[in-house]
C-alpha cells in the first residue's frame, strides 16, 4: 500500500479512535484512495444519516465536508490538521437513500503556511454531482507537528519523517 494511503488511513483511525463526532456520525466511512492532495471516500448511507423525508440529511453533507477536507491535509502528511476557520457545503440534488452509496472526493487546492483551502465533492452511484463544499483550515501550528510526514510526489514513499506501522 502506498505511504499516502496508509498515512491519510492512519489519521483517519485517530479520529475514530477518539470516538468523537466522526466516529458517531459516519463510521462506515471507507478511504477508497489517497495520493498527495486527493482523497477519495465511499459511505454506506445508513438510516441515521437521513433527514424525516427520507434523504442524507443536509449535515451529514455539511460534516463531511470538515471531514473529508481535514483528511485532504492529512493526505500532504499533516497528521494534526488544524482548525476550521470557514466550512460551506452546497446542495444539488438528494444524496440518496438508506442502503445508496454516497462518494466523496476531497481535493487540496491551496496549503500554505498558515491556512489549507480545500473542496469535496460529492456524487451518487450515477456519477452525478449531488453537493460540493469548501473547507478552510488554520494549520499554523498543526504543520510543525512531529507525526507529520513529506511524500514523494506520487504518494509511494515518505521522502521526510518517520513511518509508523500500525
Amino acid at each position: 500500500m502506498a505511504a499516502c494511503m496508509k498515512f491519510t488511513q492512519r489519521v483517519w483511525k485517530s479520529f475514530m479512535d477518539t470516538k468523537g463526532h466522526d466516529a458517531q456520525c459516519f463510521p462506515h466511512l471507507q478511504i477508497l484512495r489517497a495520493k498527495p492532495g486527493v482523497v477519495e471516500t465511499a459511505l454506506k448511507i445508513q438510516p441515521s444519516n437521513l433527514n424525516r423525508v427520507g434523504t442524507v440529511h443536509g449535515g451529514l453533507l455539511l460534516s463531511l465536508t470538515d471531514t473529508l477536507g481535514s483528511l485532504a491535509v492529512a493526505s500532504r502528511g499533516h497528521y494534526m490538521t488544524g482548525v476550521s476557520t470557514d466550512v460551506c457545503t452546497s446542495f444539488v440534488r438528494p444524496a440518496g437513500k438508506a442502503g445508496d452509496t454516497l462518494f466523496g472526493k476531497a481535493t487540496l487546492t491551496s496549503l500554505g503556511r498558515h491556512l489549507a483551502y480545500t473542496r469535496i465533492d460529492f456524487s451518487n452511484a450515477n456519477g452525478e454531482l449531488v453537493a460540493y463544499g469548501t473547507h478552510t483550515k488554520y494549520i499554523g501550528k498543526s504543520a510543525t507537528d512531529p507525526n507529520n510526514v513529506k511524500f514523494s510526489d506520487d504518494g509511494e514513499t515518505i521522502i521526510e519523517g518517520e513511518s509508523v506501522n500500525d
